[in-house]
């Protein structure tokens, strides 16, 4: 079976929540990502919560990162979806682990769009 993209799912803890709530090092650190990736940045667009909090996400040719924040809770959850094979996703989480700088984190790797041969009908 072959896919047509790789989603990686990246669980962040113990991020410091500094860090987490500074919409500016958040934008930063996503398109660094994006960029190391070798990805095509089309557009970007970030929210900064209020008590505390980002959201963000980076629009690219080949689909999209985004970011979500938890300071309170050292917490940041990433997505990294990548098409065809042009694009590295690994290296955009790599960007993503040393700027955040976890104490523990984790990486999901789903692939997406799933071909699967079609068989003749019979009849």
């Amino acid at each position: 079976m072959k896919a047509l993209g790789k989603h990686l799912l990246l669980e962040l803890n113990g991020c410091d929540h500094k860090l987490l709530n500074d919409i500016s090092f958040i934008k930063e650190t996503m398109l660094a990502a994006a960029k190391e990736s070798g990805a095509t940045i089309l557009g970007e667009s970030f929210h900064q919560f209020s008590p505390q909090g980002v959201s963000g996400v980076i629009i690219i040719a080949e689909s999209h990162l985004t970011v979500h924040t938890w300071p309170e809770h050292g917490y940041a959850g990433a997505d990294i979806f990548t098409c065809g094979t042009r694009v590295k996703p690994e290296k955009a989480a790599e960007v993503i682990i040393a700027k955040l700088k976890p104490s523990t984190h984790s990486i999901i790797l789903m692939e997406r769009g799933i071909i699967v041969s079609k068989q003749k009908a019979k009849g």
